[in-house]
């Protein structure tokens, strides 16, 4: 037997369903099930019910709450709403593109915390460049494993609570507020894409010690196998434009990466 909540506002307005929890005797031995998904929540963003239906039906065997909408109007408003810990979308979605979908959410700071994950019939190189470039972690192509995507799930999350950072940081005439996902050069704002915000975030957790290429791909790409090595460099040349006066607080050592001057 399985305990089912519904929301009935979310039921009436959005056309969705909310499952909380599921008898600790359907759960208790699943493999897939692991501690750190008790309290997360899960958005599916799919055109097709029948897909919303069966991913959700294996996320929540997983431990995860799960929300779901049919169109991109209405997961913009439950992720608002509802501020779910991942994102999984397709990129074909009514009223909006998936790809304009994740622009919004990174663009907005109730919502650029979000992790995302492209689940699409969209195979071709260029799609899954133009979705990391826009800030997507992770990109899955159909038809896929259900069981596969439950694992890649755990594994966005894993890397999104790893290294936790402050609310602030400052570091000589940069700043960078991770709560509205900006950052200021001098007092003066700055627009970065998800990515940029992401590599420069991570130099600027440990000023003045390198950061080896290899750690800033695997960090900021994950497990992308469309990213070559020589995207760190092109990403810091952009960056580096982008920061103005501040673009020689990014030192290049040679040889090993790069560091964030104190």
């Amino acid at each position: 037997m399985r305990l089912i909540r519904v929301s009935f506002r979310s039921a009436n307005e959005y056309g969705i369903m909310r499952i909380a929890t599921r008898s600790r005797a359907e759960t208790s031995n699943n493999p897939h099930r692991q501690a750190t998904t008790a309290t997360r929540t899960i958005l599916l963003v799919d055109s097709e019910p029948e897909t919303t239906e069966m991913v959700g039906s294996h996320l929540r065997l997983a431990g995860f709450q799960v929300l779901m909408a049919n169109d991109a109007e209405t997961g913009l408003e439950i992720a608002h709403q509802e501020s779910p810990d991942l994102a999984i979308l397709d990129l074909t979605l009514p009223g909006m593109s998936g790809n304009d979908f994740c622009k919004t959410l990174k663009q907005e700071a109730e919502t650029c915390e979000i992790q995302l994950i492209v689940l699409t019939a969209r195979s071709e190189e260029i799609d899954r460049i133009v979705a990391f470039e826009i800030g997507v972690d992770d990109y899955v192509t159909k038809p896929f494993s259900p069981r596969e995507l439950v694992y890649r799930v755990h594994s966005v999350l894993r890397r999104s609570v790893a290294a936790p950072a402050k609310s602030v940081v400052t570091v000589g005439p940069i700043t960078l507020d991770h709560g509205r996902c900006h950052v200021r050069v001098d007092g003066k704002v700055i627009h970065l894409t998800p990515k940029e915000f992401k590599m420069l975030s991570l130099l600027a957790e440990r000023p003045g010690i390198v950061q080896r290429r290899e750690t800033l791909l695997c960090q900021v790409w994950g497990d992308e196998d469309a990213i070559e090595g020589r995207s760190v460099d092109t990403y810091l040349r952009r960056l580096r434009a982008k920061l103005g006066p501040a673009a020689d607080c990014i030192k290049t050592v040679y040889g090993f990466g790069y560091r964030l001057a104190v």
